[in-house]
């Protein structure tokens, strides 16, 4: 679909695109749960993502048309856009309404979306929506803006727009990513660092439990709640401003200071997922699949029994991954209830992985998963349209 891209565009809007972007999806390799209590999360940016063609016009309307939706929307150039019901041109529209609101000067575009990002899996269609928008028009319109300010003012898009109260990790991973490297991010302080993960004769298997999740963000909201009812807990005692601050060896001096059991489960796993990130940097540096795999499986546990945010979906995911000896290693991935796991999986067996956790998991759910095979890929980046078809600027 993607190198069809450029002969939509013109079916659509009777002329030829100008410009091409690309932003990607992310995964989580590790560190779940993290973003909001001050630690190190390591996402990576995948091979699929979303595509924009662009061109100006003289009309002074944004028209957004996508081939996954039928919704479109043309709309005059001002500054009083608001959030229209739960379409999904909402996304380039509040990231238009943040460059007006900033006072930079817009003029019309004509844009055309096609994402391949499998939609509500938890791979961050949205923030990869945002953030190719904000790229696109930046680039064009010479606004100014870092990648970093970029990655901020999507956030702010999605929290005040859209109305969705995430961390920023989403947005900075599909801005930042780049091929082979994880990024290794404080979500305190947004430092980060490009970690070599030079998968060899891997690939990451992405698997979408196909289960609505209801749950998760009321019941991410209850897990804010807990960490912070525990950090309190902690700060008689220690100067900590999040639970990330400290490590397992303090924690489990100072854990007594807790007095609800459910609660100790909770800093539990989010400080022993911390200390996991750190490790896994090491051994993705020194090229260990092994040890990788094994802090994942770790990580899979510590999400199921302690932070309690799995479910019978994904947990028959990573009990197949258990296994299968072409599975260095798997895990939940995002904020549970649902969603998408992720395993570790030797790239010449991945269609036998694919056939067999299908039918493991069907036979224990009742119904089938998805399974999508990526490679750790780039950020946001503009395309070439070459020969009518679009490849990646070098």
């Amino acid at each position: 679909m993607k190198n069809t891209l450029y002969k939509e565009f013109s079916k659509i809007y009777n002329k030829e695109a100008e410009n091409a972007y690309f932003s990607p999806g992310r995964v989580n390799l590790i560190g779940e749960h993290i973003d909001y209590n001050g630690g190190l999360v390591m996402p990576c940016a995948i091979t699929f993502g979303t595509y924009l063609l662009i061109s100006p016009n003289e009309d002074n309307v944004f028209r957004f048309r996508s081939l996954n939706f039928k919704d479109k929307l043309d709309i005059p150039l001002q500054t009083d856009h608001t959030k229209t019901g739960e379409s999904w041109f909402n996304y380039p529209l509040g990231i238009i309404e943040y460059f007006l609101k900033d006072g930079h000067k817009l003029q019309g575009m004509d844009m055309l979306f096609y994402g391949d990002i499998p939609i509500s899996s938890g791979l961050s269609s949205s923030a990869s929506i945002e953030v190719v928008t904000a790229f696109a028009l930046n680039d064009l319109l010479d606004c100014g803006y870092s990648k970093l300010d970029l990655v901020k003012l999507s956030k702010s898009v999605e929290n005040n727009f859209i109305g969705v109260n995430c961390g920023i990790m989403d947005q900075f991973a599909v801005a930042f990513g780049e091929k082979n490297k994880a990024l290794m991010l404080n979500c305190d302080t947004l430092d980060y660092q490009a970690v070599d993960s030079n998968l060899g004769d891997y690939i990451l298997a992405i698997i979408n439990t196909n289960k609505p999740r209801k749950l998760a963000e009321s019941k991410y909201n209850e897990r804010v709640q807990e960490c912070q009812a525990a950090l309190t807990a902690l700060q008689p005692q220690l100067d900590i401003n999040n639970l990330c601050d400290i490590d397992t060896t303090t924690f489990n001096k100072y854990s007594h200071l807790i007095t609800d059991k459910v609660l100790i489960k909770r800093a539990q796993h989010v400080i022993e997922e911390n200390d996991r990130v750190k490790l896994a940097a090491v051994a993705l540096s020194n090229n260990d699949l092994t040890e990788f795999g094994r802090l994942m499986f770790a990580s899979h546990s510590s999400l199921r029994d302690l932070y309690e945010v799995s479910g019978q979906e994904l947990d028959a995911v990573v009990e197949y991954s258990k296994t299968d000896l072409n599975v260095a290693g798997a895990r939940m991935t995002g904020a549970g209830f649902g969603g998408c796991a992720i395993a570790l999986v030797k790239e010449d067996a991945f269609e036998s992985f694919s056939q067999n956790v299908i039918e493991y998991y069907s036979n224990k759910i009742g119904y089938a998963p998805s399974v999508y095979s990526s490679l750790i890929g780039d950020g946001v980046g503009e395309l070439v349209i070459r020969d009518l078809r679009l490849e990646i600027r070098d």
